[in-house]
């Protein structure tokens, strides 16, 4: 049915609009959400509007309900603005209900978004809030764009390149070039990574540094935002540990010693971002951590996470936490226990027998079969005294070694830490991906930072170790079971979200230099960093095509509401959080590196290609909002008129 506007009326009301809008080009367009109003005939006049309610038919509300079961949501809209019969009937919860699982394609059993407060609102947050519309294309770089960061108050972000600039924005509505600094005097190859610290004075830039045999090597740089003066300069060693912000004050780098072939062990330092001090009894840099790596694999990526508001998030993905806020207390008590895939192991136990157990089970290869000979101590005794000949190869008496002093020279885990305190102390966790199997990247490792180690301050070799206490022990490990790729924390740092791309199941490593075959497509993980448990299914839709000597990471940022990844297919990708379906797909002419919310609008997305472009990305409603009002058709018509009259 098409309604059409009375002709003997000198006004054209909101509640007469046709169903269907003409425009100018003679084409038609759908009403929006934003003509749906609570009243519309308060836009019109009374009289004018009673007139045309008298003369519609007159249906029962559950005949028009049942008809608008039957519509599209647009026509549902545009139906809205007839009468207040219809608008009324356009808002009934059941309808848009109705409207929302078959729209989305969610399976009913997924309740509602917990912030929702009515179906018609929810559906208008899924169609019409995502930011979807590319608004903007910026091509001031001039090679590959890696990496995007926000500013935390949104005014600014940061984008680093294969150019070897790292460049600074002005976050207006038309988004402008503020500063650009080139790296190159500093002999970096290229820029990768970059983040502002917590007051937004300060921003730290990473890079890769060319020297001499140094192709591994890293630096990190600080700027200051107030007059883009360089303060400060860090090795970072490899580079792909990036570095990030411990605090306002204090950034973490890391520094690679190899022990042998396949063994290595990384230093987390602990550095003063001002190192330009007035007393020299005052530290610069403190060493945070020391971890053993094993099978040739290093540490990288790190992050740090705040647990300040684990307990009241922005937003709750497990359903029946939702559903019942004492489910709270019992995911409390499940922290230390070792759950399903991702598999967690709690390093913490005191037990020589778990701890044994909990490494046979981390372990698939050979070096790891007890059947390989006696002990090690009694083995080099056997060699010193001339009683056994040395029947066992380098690479596995170096692996030999190294599984001695992981079990005899690390320092116990601190138990009391991972188990829930009723002091509401602040707590922060170091973050990193890590290995044991093989050289590439497979599982998240989780350390809790003291608060007597945020600050260089005290000893340079941070607390003091007994002489056979030569690495720190983690409190989680977590393993993905694929090459991780990317990683991102929820603004509430409760989530961490992982992308990888997983390995064949069942698939048993012989050689750690010779990692599995990983799969194209690329699996999202949900990991609660209250539980230590992995959430829900992982999210798919993004594709991979490089092998795993190839494999580069791909940065991923997650909202209030949305995740978003890079992918090498040449798009980038939102997810909704909640019902985890996938929600736009964003083209780019070549690999997407990096996105990155606003924190202050998630209605605002940036996108970052190997097409040297950054691509500004906003919501239909925004979009919709800074676009001048179009002249009523009815307006059109009657200047049309005029003309020819004339």
């Amino acid at each position: 049915m098409l309604l059409v506007e009375d002709p003997d009326s000198d006004v054209t009301p909101p509640s007469r609009r046709v169903a269907l809008l003409n425009v100018p080009d003679g084409g038609v367009r759908y009403a929006t959400f934003d003509e749906q109003s609570d009243e519309p005939a308060r836009r019109g006049r009374a009289g004018d509007n009673e007139t045309m309610e008298r003369r519609l038919p007159a249906l029962p509300d559950s005949l028009l309900l049942e008809i608008f079961m039957h519509l599209e949501h647009e026509d549902v809209l545009s139906a809205s603005l007839v009468c207040r019969q219809w608008h009324a009937v356009s808002r009934d919860e059941f309808l848009w209900r109705q409207l929302f699982y078959g729209y989305s394609r969610i399976s009913r059993a997924v309740p509602r978004h917990p912030a929702a407060t009515s179906w018609l609102e929810e559906f208008k947050r899924l169609y019409d809030t995502i930011p979807c519309v590319e608004v903007q294309t910026l091509k001031e770089h001039h090679d590959q764009v890696l990496h995007l960061s926000f500013s935390h108050s949104g005014h600014f972000f940061a984008s680093c390149s294969k150019d070897c600039t790292v460049k600074v924005w002005n976050n207006d509505p038309e988004i402008s070039l503020l500063h650009s600094s080139s790296m190159r005097r500093f002999n970096w190859g290229y820029t990768q990574f970059s983040q502002f610290n917590a007051d937004d004075t300060l921003l730290l830039v990473s890079g890769v540094y060319i020297g001499p045999q140094q192709a591994s090597s890293g630096e990190i740089a600080v700027i200051s935002l107030d007059d883009f003066t360089l303060l400060s300069r860090v090795r970072n060693k490899p580079y792909d540990v990036f570095g990030c912000w411990l605090n306002e004050t204090h950034l973490i780098s890391g520094k690679l010693h190899w022990i042998g072939n396949m063994t290595s062990c990384s230093v987390l330092w602990l550095n003063k971002a001002f190192q330009d001090v007035e007393s020299e009894n005052v530290n610069v840099v403190k060493r945070l951590f020391k971890f053993q790596n094993l099978n040739a694999s290093t540490i990288r990526t790190v992050m740090v996470a705040d647990c300040r508001r684990h307990d009241s998030p922005d937003l709750i993905l497990n359903y029946e936490e939702q559903r019942a806020a004492a489910e709270i207390a019992a995911a409390l008590t499940r922290t230390s226990q070792t759950c399903s895939v991702p598999h967690v192991f709690d390093l913490g136990s005191d037990s020589e027998d778990e701890a044994a157990s909990g490494s046979e089970g981390r372990r698939s290869t050979d070096v790891d079969n007890p059947n390989l000979g006696p002990g090690l101590e009694e083995l080099l005794d056997d060699i010193y005294q001339g009683r056994r000949p040395p029947v066992i190869n380098e690479h596995l008496l170096e692996a030999k070694v190294a599984e001695y002093l992981g079990k005899t020279r690390t320092r116990p885990a601190d138990s009391e830490l991972l188990i829930p305190s009723e002091v509401q102390e602040p707590k922060k966790y170091l973050i990193f991906t890590m290995g044991s199997l093989t050289y590439s990247p497979h599982q998240i490792g989780i350390k809790r930072i003291l608060p007597d180690q945020m600050t260089t301050s005290g000893p340079v070799l941070g607390k003091e170790r007994s002489t056979e206490e030569f690495f720190d022990s983690l409190d989680h490990v977590i393993d993905i079971h694929g090459h991780i790729i990317g990683m991102g924390l929820s603004p509430d740092h409760r989530y961490l979200y992982v992308n990888s791309r997983a390995w064949p199941t069942g698939y048993v490593i012989s050689d750690p230099m010779s990692p599995p075959p990983i799969a194209e497509e690329i699996d999202m993980h949900v990991l609660d960093l209250k539980t230590m448990q992995e959430e829900r299914q992982c999210l798919r839709a993004h594709r991979a095509y490089t092998p795993n000597d190839e494999c580069f990471f791909i940065f991923l940022d997650v909202s209030r509401d949305f995740v978003a990844s890079g992918a090498e297919d040449k798009h980038g990708y939102i997810w909704d959080r909640h019902y985890n379906i996938c929600l736009a797909k964003l083209q780019h002419d070549d690999v997407v590196n990096s996105v990155a919310f606003s924190p202050v609008d998630q209605e605002l997305l940036l996108t970052a290609s190997d097409d040297y472009t950054i691509k500004v990305w906003r919501s239909p409603r925004v979009v919709r909002i800074a676009q001048p009002r179009r002249p009523q058709p009815r307006k059109l018509l009657f200047s049309w008129l005029m003309n020819v009259k004339q």
